[in-house]
């Protein structure tokens, strides 16, 4: 639980949050002539399979309240692929116990924003922005063996 002040008074609450990821498609060459994929297509398959691992595999500390998958895929040039590639967004609500519960969260290469609803403002000690720094630090370890894994790998 997070501190906040109300007037004179400390409580203790949760936070609520809309956190935004874009999930990328680029498109799938088919196999012989036929069975291809259009990187919206792609882009949509996988928001609609990191959407079902997000509901069904539990986060600590967090619980998502809604799904939003009604914004409509959008595609850009990436230069550096040198193709077209789709992104499909999806807006999660979600209620956490902790600051550094939703580090988790936003760590992840998909992140684009995230709105703070509630509470308005939080009481943060010498101890939970230590943790929360840590928090951060165990997160970018973690993605940086994740790459020298993938990029070796080649």
């Amino acid at each position: 639980m997070v501190r906040t002040k109300v007037g004179d008074e400390m409580l203790n609450s949760a936070i609520r949050a809309k956190v935004r990821f874009d999930y990328k498609g680029t498109q799938k060459p088919g196999k012989f002539f036929f069975g291809g994929k259009s990187t919206e297509e792609v882009a949509e398959e996988m928001r609609e399979q990191q959407v079902g691992m997000l509901r069904n595999v539990p986060i600590q500390g967090i619980t998502i309240d809604e799904v939003d998958m009604s914004g409509d895929v959008y595609t850009v040039f990436d230069e550096i692929l040198n193709a077209q590639v789709a992104y499909a967004p999806v807006i999660l609500s979600i209620t956490s116990d902790s600051l550094e519960d939703i580090i988790k969260l936003i760590a992840r290469s998909e992140f684009r924003k995230i709105e703070i609803l509630e509470p308005d403002n939080m009481v943060l000690t010498k101890t939970d922005i230590e943790r929360a720094l840590f928090r951060i630090s165990e997160e970018f370890r973690g993605y940086r063996l994740f790459l020298e894994r993938k990029f070796s790998a080649r």
